[in-house]
């Protein structure tokens, strides 16, 4: 008995409904826009392109973020040696990483944030190649930057960096 009487409030809901949606008149339907029967591609022509908000600039997909560009210092020396033995400074441009003897290209990119980025870079140096994944992230907004090698020739602890004046 509860079925059916279930069943029949269901049919009846369903009715009233359909109803309902038949008894607008053609004064309450909107008028087709301009652009309704237009190939897409016209109507995407006229639109703007979209552009970064003031509070979120744009970061690249295929670079390092320009929050990690620049020179960073292990120690201060790093930053301010003019002798060229400031062994701990890296350079972050944005496909490549310059270390004292070595460089590093931009192979792959994982993960590009406005703060942090991990990519796929070979290495070279010294007459040696090798490969490593690189993660850089910056904590603070810039004052410090994070590296954390992967791969089997990594070091196996971060290091922090400071970024040079």
């Amino acid at each position: 008995m509860r079925r059916s009487t279930f069943a029949a409030f269901l049919v009846t809901g369903a009715a009233m409904l359909a109803l309902a949606g038949c008894s607008r008149s053609s004064k309450d339907q909107p008028e087709p826009s301009p652009t309704a029967n237009a190939p897409v591609e016209d109507i995407a022509s006229d639109m703007p392109s979209p552009e970064p908000s003031s509070t979120q600039a744009a970061v690249p997909q295929d670079a390092i973020p320009p929050a990690l560009l620049g020179r960073w210092g292990l120690v201060k020396a790093d930053c301010t040696s003019q002798a060229g033995d400031a062994k701990g400074l890296l350079t972050v441009s944005s496909t490549r990483l310059q270390f004292y003897e070595s460089v590093a290209d931009l192979t792959h990119v994982t993960i590009a944030k406005a703060d942090a980025f991990t990519g796929d870079f070979n290495f070279s140096g010294e007459g040696q190649s090798w490969k490593l994944q690189v993660a850089l992230h910056t904590p603070d907004g810039g004052l410090t930057m994070i590296r954390k090698d992967t791969g089997p020739d990594a070091m196996p602890q971060a290091l922090t960096y400071s970024k040079c004046p």
